[in-house]
């Protein structure tokens, strides 16, 4: 009996693990087939969640799957491949990185993120003070070196891939841009004019943001993201490592702000929150870019 009411009480004590993904642990269940489903395969529904073989209908269980279309936790739509966006923008990354290496310095020149400073290599007083404001957008996907851009891209895939399939595709690539854009325009406010800035950390530390947001919704075990944005945290502050500290605040404040719209917004008027979140964001944005142009100008 005692070895009865020990073995009961171990399997009781014992976390489920996602039927997808037998290395996590997850509270939550299908509501159709009741099996345990980790936050990267869990469909929003009606009542709950459900499992993405319920949804598609191919799991032999339950009624016959809804009419409607099935949507992420976000609202977003579910699709075959939820890590199609990460592989395109870290291709993207890529295909720039490849092309800064073949051109050389001129090209990166014209490109990065530059207040306003005379560059020898053009000849000229460039920068965004000289409305290039196309800076803004091409330095989220240009690198200083190899390192640079492989620890960028392996943080995109870890953090990016698991994200975009909790938002959706359009929801993910919003927030990623409007947080690339909030660390560039803080970088062109604070920073000084002739310093150089370039590289997707502004962005990718707004995917930080939404996704300590997005555990925090779903009362996940936060001390692991809490440490890795910790350990980012010491490098970007470190006098040595000459980061550009400003992109990556710029983006996590940026993230925080629109991945709590993201997860917390009301079904009823979902998208409209969502996106007008995203949009304010971007008002800020231009506004910032506004009044450091007339500071130098």
């Amino acid at each position: 009996m005692d070895q009865e009411a020990a073995g009961s009480a171990q399997a009781a004590a014992s976390v489920p693990v996602c039927y997808r993904h037998p290395d996590r642990e997850t509270g939550i269940r299908c509501t159709r087939c009741e099996r345990p489903i980790c936050p990267e395969c869990m469909v929003s529904a009606s009542v709950g969640f459900q499992c993405p073989d319920c949804v598609r209908g191919g799991s032999g269980t339950g009624p016959a799957p809804s009419a409607s279309r099935p949507r992420t936790l976000a609202g977003g739509t579910v699709t075959a491949d939820p890590r199609l966006v990460t592989k395109l923008l870290i291709g993207l990354n890529l295909a720039v990185y490849l092309v800064q290496m073949s051109v050389g310095n001129r090209f990166t020149d014209r490109f990065e993120l530059l207040g306003q400073a005379y560059v020898p290599l053009l000849g000229s007083v460039e920068g965004i003070a000289q409305g290039q404001w196309y800076r803004l957008v091409t330095a989220m996907f240009l690198h200083g070196g190899y390192i640079h851009i492989l620890f960028n891209m392996l943080s995109l895939w870890w953090i990016g891939a698991p994200l975009e399939a909790a938002l959706g595709r359009a929801r993910y690539l919003a927030l990623y841009f409007t947080s690339g854009l909030a660390g560039s325009a803080l970088t062109y406010l604070i920073a000084e004019p002739n310093q150089a800035s370039l590289g997707a950390s502004g962005a990718i530390f707004g995917l930080f943001g939404a996704t300590a947001v997005l555990m925090r919704r779903l009362n996940y075990d936060m001390r692991p993201i809490v440490a890795l944005l910790v350990i980012n945290l010491v490098f970007t502050f470190n006098p040595g490592m000459n980061i550009a500290w400003q992109a990556h605040i710029g983006g996590l404040v940026a993230g925080l702000a629109c991945g709590y719209a993201m997860v917390h917004a009301p079904r009823r008027r979902r998208a409209l929150i969502q996106y007008g979140s995203c949009a304010l964001v971007l008002a800020v944005v231009v506004l910032l870019t506004l009044v450091r142009t007339a500071q130098l100008t």
